[in-house]
Formats: C-alpha cells, sequence, structure tokens
C-alpha cells in the first residue's frame, strides 16, 4: 500500500486513512491494520477486544498523528463491522443458570 497525501480543497492535505480489518477465527479474531507504509496484525478474543486491540496497533502504527481516519472493516465491509460491534456492545449478557431450589426443612422431616 503506497501513503499518499491526497489534496483536499485549497491549502487543506488529508492522510490516506488506515484500515482496521476483522476476521472471525474460531472464537477469537485475527485484526490487521494496514496504514503508513505498514501492516501489523494481532489476534484477540471476541469482537470487542478485538476493537481494543486495534485501538492500540493504530495508536502504534500512527504514533501522535493529531488527526487519522481509521475505517474499520469485517470482512472487508465497514457497514457488517459496525452492524456486528454494535450488536456485541449491546448485546444483554445471559443470565446465569439457576441453580435448583433446595428443599425447605419442612419438606426434609416429612
Amino acid at each position: 500500500m503506497v501513503t499518499s497525501i491526497v489534496r483536499q480543497g485549497e491549502g487543506q492535505t488529508m492522510m490516506e486513512p488506515i484500515e482496521a480489518n476483522y476476521v472471525p477465527d474460531g472464537d477469537d479474531w485475527t485484526i490487521t491494520i494496514v496504514g503508513r507504509g505498514k501492516t501489523l496484525t494481532a489476534k484477540a478474543p471476541g469482537l470487542i477486544a478485538a476493537r481494543d486491540r486495534a485501538d492500540q496497533l493504530v495508536e502504534e502504527l500512527a504514533g501522535d498523528e493529531k488527526k487519522r481516519t481509521v475505517v474499520h472493516r469485517l470482512d472487508g465491509d465497514a457497514l457488517e463491522f459496525t452492524t456486528a460491534y454494535l450488536n456485541a456492545r449491546l448485546a444483554k449478557p445471559e443470565p446465569p443458570a439457576a441453580e435448583p431450589a433446595e428443599p425447605d426443612e419442612e419438606a426434609k422431616t416429612s
């Protein structure tokens, strides 16, 4: 990938976006960050952890750039990533399995 500066309007420059691609790998996720002439890869357990790890990799890649754009994609599709990420963030945790009730003392003595 070639890094280039795109001219936008008069006197404004915009850097090429950093791409974060997520691919499911069993219960884990593989994250690939591409930008600034480099590619970084990592794995994480679950999509939310993968998104957090992507932020760390972007920080490593872009350093102290104040203005940067990161495009997050699930198998190359930004809308699919957004949908999956919001579903993961907004999903209610499953309630713990109910334990069988212990018989009360009266039932034990009868």
